[in-house]
């Protein structure tokens, strides 16, 4: 099967069926294991040296099972592709991000901001009880940009580019940097190797997907939001990411928000307009219009190679 064929069978399945049950999920039972590791490594009476030590021994074991991968070398060619497509479904989540973002969209078109606030704290790390409907909305469309580039469009440059076990690589190494890699007093340390490595991964599929959502929305708009607003937040990955996707949607996004019991005086980026509740449906759709244009291209390479 090309890889192509691959690509959009997995696609494909996570458009019908979207994300196991957390039982049955693999990252689940990896955040299992990583949560058993903090557990034994993480010793904050240690010298921040010896915290980053344990942190990157922490994180080395946390990705051993990556070496499952030697088993795909085994495998026969058909067993292979079912291998492969399996994983990749695995670790791409288009249609939970549209869940989590429809979630929101439903409570906000219901005048609910209780439920409203609920549905975005499933995915978002900022505090949520004081948000108004504006906030929420900024809120979600922003998870929506961000997720876009860490929970498809990774994963999908990596499978490309290392098969299966680049696709397993970076959605481990993305899974740890949500555990552990939070500048808090924790994590400060002990999740630094965690941290570096996700940045590692993501800096070009980041700047890839900033492009591609530039390419999709409005391109001046989201080129010039990226380059002059990009360095103004905090993660070198995301702020590309947010703020193309911003830009492209005319959005104006950022602003005040409450992280671990502080109020952080985030920028604000983008473009002009506040986001209305249709603008996150209009977000979810920017990320399938930029899948759909990836798989375009892909095929394209492929059929010229």
């Amino acid at each position: 099967m090309t890889l192509t064929l691959t690509l959009l069978c997995a696609v494909a399945l996570d458009y019908w069926l979207g994300e196991p049950r957390n039982a049955y999920h693999p990252l689940v039972a990896f955040g299992r294991w990583a949560a058993w590791l903090e557990r034994v490594f993480r010793k904050p009476q240690y010298s921040p040296q010896g915290q980053k030590a344990l942190g990157m021994m922490a994180w080395l074991c946390a990705m051993s099972p990556c070496l499952f991968f030697l088993l795909y070398l085994t495998l026969p060619p058909n067993q292979q592709t079912i291998f492969s497509i399996a994983v990749l479904y695995f670790c791409i989540s288009a249609r939970s991000l549209r869940q989590h973002a429809h979630a929101v969209h439903q409570a906000l078109t219901a005048d609910d901001l209780l439920a409203a606030r609920l549905q975005v704290g499933k995915i978002v790390s900022r505090q949520t009880a004081d948000m108004t409907m504006d906030d929420v909305r900024r809120a979600t469309v922003e998870s929506v940009l961000e997720n876009g580039a860490d929970a498809v469009f990774a994963p999908l440059f990596w499978f490309v580019l290392l098969g299966p076990f680049g696709a397993l690589l970076y959605r481990f190494c993305n899974t740890l940097d949500a555990m552990w890699g939070y500048k808090t007093p924790r994590y400060r340390h002990f999740g630094w190797t965690a941290a570096r490595f996700d940045d590692l991964l993501n800096w070009i599929p980041a700047r890839l997907t900033a492009l591609s959502y530039a390419a999709i929305g409005n391109s001046r708009q989201a080129i010039d939001a990226w380059q002059n607003q990009a360095h103004l937040l905090d993660s070198p990955n995301a702020g590309p990411v947010m703020t193309a996707g911003a830009g492209a949607l005319n959005l104006q996004l950022g602003g005040p928000a409450c992280y671990h019991g502080q109020l952080k005086q985030k920028p604000w980026f983008g473009g002009n307009q506040t986001p209305t509740d249709a603008d996150i449906q209009l977000a979810t759709g920017l990320i399938y219009h930029t899948l759909g244009l990836w798989l375009l291209l892909i095929g394209l390479g492929e059929s010229l190679a």
